[in-house]
């Protein structure tokens, strides 16, 4: 398995109308998705959506009732070889030999794919931060430290994408921010395409650059996730936190300002937010606060599927 290159002006994954059958019942109906190169894609959804039965059909575990994934431009219901040399993979937990020091587990697992060097290992290990530890025994290891070595493994084949399955299952709040903080590296820094399915949405707020939403098989939604920078540039709902609110509402009223508690709420995009600031205080109206109102991606995802539970 040699390393294989793909070019950024196309996706490196394409599911086509990805459907799976058991019986009577559709698992996956028609699911279609582009995934760019360079971009971590989170991929949720309620208990029993189909998530994992999703991934396990990328990496042709499972068979397709109908439609096709390509990676890296290659079938992987007909050109499966050639389709998985583009994919590093962790589906459930990393398996190592844990009487094995970490950089003998990856020199283990570099044998069985030709062109793979110790420089690359060398190169891996620093990228996920192991370079300290990676001579002790994995028995050692938290399980933190086992998800990078994990993480390691999957990329030493310099993979254009990295398909997670609940990559934090079981961490700490410091592993966690760790393998985030290394996925985003990797997603930069390597180019690579990272696919992660997780039920921390919290996590995936801050992972990921776009999410894709299933339920019942079906994809609902895929939305970018916006950083602070971009949504102070655009229109949202901004709470002026004053003294005497019906005055407040009163002198917004163009703005179409509406009684809250705490203030005055209207819509408004930067520019409008230090008009009406200007407006409030010129009008002898004591403004102590603004607040920015964005419904997080927790508020999204419940509403978009009716409330149901994440796994």
């Amino acid at each position: 398995m040699a390393y294989v290159t793909v070019s950024d002006e196309q996706p490196i994954v394409r599911l086509q109308q990805v459907t799976k059958v058991i019986g009577r019942r559709t698992i996956i109906d028609g699911l279609t998705l582009d995934i760019p190169p360079a971009e971590v894609l989170g991929f949720l959804g309620p208990n029993g959506s189909g998530k994992t039965t999703t991934i396990r059909m990328m990496v042709g575990l499972m068979r397709m009732t109908k439609g096709d994934v390509l990676i890296g431009g290659h079938s992987v219901r007909d050109e499966y070889e050639k389709a998985i040399r583009h994919v590093g993979a962790i589906v459930e937990n990393p398996e190592m030999y844990k009487y094995m020091t970490g950089f003998q587990n990856l020199l283990h697992f570099s044998r069985m794919v030709p062109g793979i060097t110790t420089q690359r290992i060398d190169e891996v290990v620093q990228l996920v931060g192991l370079k300290e530890r990676i001579h002790d025994k994995v028995k050692t290891y938290s399980l933190g430290m086992r998800q990078r070595l994990g993480v390691a493994q999957a990329i030493m084949h310099k993979p254009s994408l990295l398909i997670l399955d609940e990559p934090t299952n079981g961490l700490d709040p410091a592993g966690i921010r760790e393998l985030r903080d290394y996925l985003r590296k990797l997603a930069k820094e390597e180019g690579i395409a990272v696919f992660v399915s997780s039920h921390l949405l919290s996590e995936m707020e801050l992972m990921c650059d776009r999410v894709a939403i299933i339920q019942a098989g079906k994809l609902i939604d895929v939305r970018i996730i916006q950083s602070a920078a971009q949504l102070a540039d655009t229109t949202g709902s901004v709470l002026f936190e004053v003294d005497r609110p019906d005055d407040a509402v009163a002198l917004l009223a163009k703005h179409e300002a509406a009684r809250m508690d705490e203030g005055a709420l209207v819509r408004a995009d930067r520019e409008t937010v230090a008009r009406i600031n200007a407006e409030l205080v010129g009008a002898g109206i004591q403004v102590y606060g603004i607040r920015v109102l964005n419904k997080s991606l927790e508020d999204q995802f419940l509403e978009m599927t009716g409330g149901s539970p994440l796994v």
